[in-house]
Protein backbone atom coordinates (compact mmCIF):
# COMPACT_ATOMS: atom_id res chain seq x y z
CA UNK A 1 0.00 0.00 0.00
CA UNK A 2 1.33 3.21 -1.08
CA UNK A 3 0.42 6.77 0.72
CA UNK A 4 0.03 9.71 -1.50
CA UNK A 5 0.90 12.52 -0.80
CA UNK A 6 -2.03 15.32 -1.47
CA UNK A 7 -3.32 16.54 1.43
CA UNK A 8 -6.14 15.43 3.82
CA UNK A 9 -9.44 16.61 3.52
CA UNK A 10 -11.93 14.31 5.40
CA UNK A 11 -12.10 11.17 7.25
CA UNK A 12 -14.49 8.03 6.27
CA UNK A 13 -14.79 5.12 8.00
CA UNK A 14 -12.43 6.81 10.22
CA UNK A 15 -9.92 6.38 7.40
CA UNK A 16 -8.03 9.14 5.85
CA UNK A 17 -9.30 10.68 2.32
CA UNK A 18 -7.88 12.56 0.11
CA UNK A 19 -8.05 15.07 -2.22
CA UNK A 20 -7.58 14.53 -5.97
CA UNK A 21 -4.08 12.41 -6.39
CA UNK A 22 -1.84 10.75 -9.10
CA UNK A 23 -3.55 7.35 -9.01
CA UNK A 24 -4.83 4.83 -6.57
CA UNK A 25 -4.17 5.43 -2.82
CA UNK A 26 -6.20 5.50 0.40
CA UNK A 27 -9.21 6.21 -1.14
CA UNK A 28 -9.55 3.68 -3.62
CA UNK A 29 -7.39 0.39 -3.29
CA UNK A 30 -7.77 -3.24 -4.94
CA UNK A 31 -8.82 -5.50 -1.98
CA UNK A 32 -5.46 -7.55 -2.76
CA UNK A 33 -3.29 -4.39 -2.14
CA UNK A 34 -4.99 -4.40 1.77
CA UNK A 35 -4.65 -8.59 2.12
CA UNK A 36 -1.53 -9.30 4.33
CA UNK A 37 -1.63 -5.93 6.13
CA UNK A 38 -1.24 -5.97 9.89
CA UNK A 39 -4.26 -5.08 12.01
CA UNK A 40 -2.30 -3.26 15.39
CA UNK A 41 -4.15 -1.61 18.13
CA UNK A 42 -3.67 1.84 19.74
CA UNK A 43 -1.18 0.83 21.74
CA UNK A 44 0.77 -0.75 18.77
CA UNK A 45 0.48 -4.21 19.24
CA UNK A 46 0.05 -6.33 16.53
CA UNK A 47 -3.30 -8.33 16.90
CA UNK A 48 -3.05 -10.44 13.69
CA UNK A 49 -3.13 -9.55 9.85
CA UNK A 50 -5.60 -9.13 7.08
CA UNK A 51 -6.16 -12.82 5.60
CA UNK A 52 -9.47 -11.43 3.39
CA UNK A 53 -12.05 -9.05 2.44
CA UNK A 54 -15.55 -9.82 2.37
CA UNK A 55 -17.89 -8.15 0.18
CA UNK A 56 -21.80 -8.16 0.59
CA UNK A 57 -22.24 -8.38 -3.02
CA UNK A 58 -26.20 -7.80 -3.61
CA UNK A 59 -25.91 -4.66 -0.69
CA UNK A 60 -22.57 -4.16 -3.01
CA UNK A 61 -20.44 -3.14 0.64
CA UNK A 62 -17.80 -4.63 2.62
CA UNK A 63 -19.00 -6.49 4.80
CA UNK A 64 -16.19 -7.60 7.53
CA UNK A 65 -12.74 -7.59 7.06
CA UNK A 66 -10.64 -11.26 7.96
CA UNK A 67 -8.37 -10.95 10.86
CA UNK A 68 -5.83 -14.22 11.25
CA UNK A 69 -4.37 -14.38 14.81
CA UNK A 70 -2.28 -16.83 16.76
CA UNK A 71 -0.36 -19.86 15.45
CA UNK A 72 2.56 -20.79 13.29
CA UNK A 73 2.99 -21.03 9.25
CA UNK A 74 -0.75 -20.57 9.19
CA UNK A 75 -1.42 -23.44 11.69
CA UNK A 76 -3.57 -23.24 14.94
CA UNK A 77 -4.89 -19.67 13.90
CA UNK A 78 -7.85 -17.95 14.27
CA UNK A 79 -9.70 -16.12 11.93
CA UNK A 80 -12.15 -13.31 13.22
CA UNK A 81 -14.78 -11.34 10.88
CA UNK A 82 -13.65 -7.85 12.09
CA UNK A 83 -16.48 -5.13 11.28
CA UNK A 84 -14.97 -2.71 8.37
CA UNK A 85 -16.33 0.02 10.43
CA UNK A 86 -14.17 -0.74 13.03
CA UNK A 87 -11.19 -0.68 11.82
CA UNK A 88 -9.23 2.46 10.49
CA UNK A 89 -6.45 2.67 7.80
CA UNK A 90 -3.05 3.78 8.47
CA UNK A 91 -1.35 4.85 4.96
CA UNK A 92 1.59 5.81 6.52
CA UNK A 93 2.62 2.75 8.63
CA UNK A 94 0.31 0.51 6.08
CA UNK A 95 -1.71 -1.17 8.79
CA UNK A 96 -5.32 -1.23 10.37
CA UNK A 97 -5.57 0.61 13.48
CA UNK A 98 -8.53 -1.04 15.59
CA UNK A 99 -9.07 -0.17 19.08
CA UNK A 100 -9.28 -3.25 20.83
CA UNK A 101 -7.00 -5.00 23.39
CA UNK A 102 -5.15 -8.13 22.35
CA UNK A 103 -7.20 -9.68 25.79
CA UNK A 104 -10.17 -9.03 23.98
CA UNK A 105 -10.02 -11.31 21.36
CA UNK A 106 -9.91 -14.24 23.73
CA UNK A 107 -13.74 -14.48 23.99
CA UNK A 108 -14.54 -12.32 20.31
CA UNK A 109 -16.63 -14.78 17.80
CA UNK A 110 -14.02 -16.48 15.77
CA UNK A 111 -13.98 -19.37 13.58
CA UNK A 112 -10.90 -21.53 12.03
CA UNK A 113 -9.64 -21.99 8.02
CA UNK A 114 -11.42 -25.29 7.84
CA UNK A 115 -14.57 -24.33 8.98
CA UNK A 116 -15.80 -20.96 7.81
CA UNK A 117 -19.38 -20.37 8.57
CA UNK A 118 -21.90 -20.46 5.60
CA UNK A 119 -24.31 -17.61 4.54
CA UNK A 120 -26.68 -18.53 6.86
CA UNK A 121 -24.14 -18.98 9.82
CA UNK A 122 -22.39 -15.58 9.37
CA UNK A 123 -26.36 -14.02 8.78
CA UNK A 124 -26.54 -15.28 12.52
CA UNK A 125 -23.22 -13.99 13.62
CA UNK A 126 -23.77 -10.96 12.21
CA UNK A 127 -25.19 -9.25 14.63
CA UNK A 128 -23.27 -10.82 17.62
CA UNK A 129 -20.03 -9.63 15.61
CA UNK A 130 -21.01 -6.04 15.38
CA UNK A 131 -22.34 -6.19 18.96
CA UNK A 132 -19.26 -7.60 20.93
CA UNK A 133 -17.15 -4.71 18.60
CA UNK A 134 -19.44 -1.86 19.54
CA UNK A 135 -19.67 -0.99 15.63
CA UNK A 136 -22.71 -0.28 13.55
CA UNK A 137 -24.30 -3.35 11.38
CA UNK A 138 -23.16 -2.77 7.72
CA UNK A 139 -26.05 -3.45 6.54
CA UNK A 140 -28.10 -0.31 8.28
Amino acid sequence: MNPISSPRTQTTNASPTYSAGSGPGPRLMTADTLTGDRVINLQGETLGKVADIMLDVPRGRIAYAVMASGGFLGLGEKLFALPWSALTLDPQRECFVMDASAERFKNAPGFDHDHWPSNAEFDGLGEQIHSYWNSRNYWD
